[in-house]
């Protein structure tokens, strides 16, 4: 008998879940949280009226922006769906999910404040000897803190340095833009009349009982074919008295092809004319036996004159 662990999505926890408990000490989403709460954000707080529902904190959204560059999360919709499936950003968010609108929209409106932000925050990880910030590569250099002689080489040093991250703070923001302008589907999200789970597997009942129809069809179709072609081979064995001359004509069964992969059926020749195309001499010059090629001929031919829609049950498991 098997022994599985039982899979339970739908009971709550006994009692609410700390959002402090995610992560390891050492997270980078931790530190981004404690740094920017050091920042002063008083220019962007100031710019809000106060009345009507409540806005998402500065603070918050300026977090989620400032670890999503730098880990490589650019478009708004990404980082709006990591506030769901990214527990570093579940974090960062307090467990709440600003629309990728909202974080657009906050990222255009107060840009000029939040690249300088930015900068602070790179800034201040390279003085505390990070060498990187995520993906931000900083200069692990060290500031002389005394008025020696190497003291205006160290500030020259850092206007270097701090120039540098500020172009690279640049070309981030504005690769978030493009992300945003962009907004391609990536896959990751349902269709808005998929959204409700009751009309998901509707629709997956649906989609199995139309392709067991067209399979259902197909055998039918199939084993009217065999039938005649039987009728027919005995009809001459009674007229001639012998059996005809080659392989009498094999029975169909009901359900999917086997002989065919998911996904590659309505691939030009199929399996086998992949299987072909990554066989094919290398530039080696190494030859293939005799008669592998005409073989694999016949069964391309063979397969691209099979019903078109062969192998969509198949496609679906």
């Amino acid at each position: 008998m098997s022994n599985f662990r039982p899979i339970d999505r739908g009971t709550g926890f006994l009692l609410p879940p700390s959002v402090d408990e995610w992560l390891p000490q050492r997270h980078l989403a931790r530190f981004v949280v404690e740094v920017v709460e050091q920042l002063e954000l008083s220019a962007m707080t100031r710019a809000y009226r106060g009345s009507g529902s409540a806005s998402y904190h500065p603070a918050m959204l300026l977090g989620l922006l400032i670890y999503g560059y730098a880990t490589g999360v650019f478009s708004s919709r990404k980082l709006e769906r990591a506030t769901y499936d990214s527990v570093a950003f579940r974090f960062i968010a307090a467990n709440q999910h600003p629309d990728h609108d909202t974080l657009a929209a906050f990222r255009r409106r107060f840009l000029p404040h939040i690249e300088a932000l930015f900068v602070q925050v790179l800034v201040l990880a390279r003085e505390m000897g990070l060498l990187k910030l995520g993906t931000v590569a900083l200069d692990g250099t060290k500031l002389h803190a005394n008025a020696s002689r190497h003291s205006a080489l160290s500030y020259a040093r850092a206007n270097e340095v701090e120039a540098r991250l500020q172009a690279e703070v640049a070309e981030l923001m504005a690769l978030a833009e493009a992300a945003d302008q962009a907004d391609v589907p990536d896959g990751m999200s349902l269709p808005e009349e998929l959204e409700r789970r009751e009309q998901r597997l509707a629709r997956i009942r649906q989609a199995r009982a139309q392709i067991e129809a067209r399979a259902q069809a197909r055998f039918e179709q199939q084993q009217a074919d065999y039938e005649a072609k039987q009728a027919a081979r005995q009809k001459k064995t009674q007229a001639s008295g012998k059996q005809p001359r080659g392989r009498p004509p094999e029975p169909h069964t009901a359900g999917p092809r086997q002989s065919h992969r998911p996904g590659l059926a309505h691939h030009e020749g199929g399996w086998g004319g992949l299987r072909a195309v990554l066989q094919r001499p290398s530039a080696g010059g190494h030859r293939e036996p005799a008669g592998v090629g005409r073989q694999r001929e016949r069964r391309v031919q063979r397969q691209r004159t099979a019903p078109a829609d062969a192998g969509e049950t198949g496609q679906l498991a």
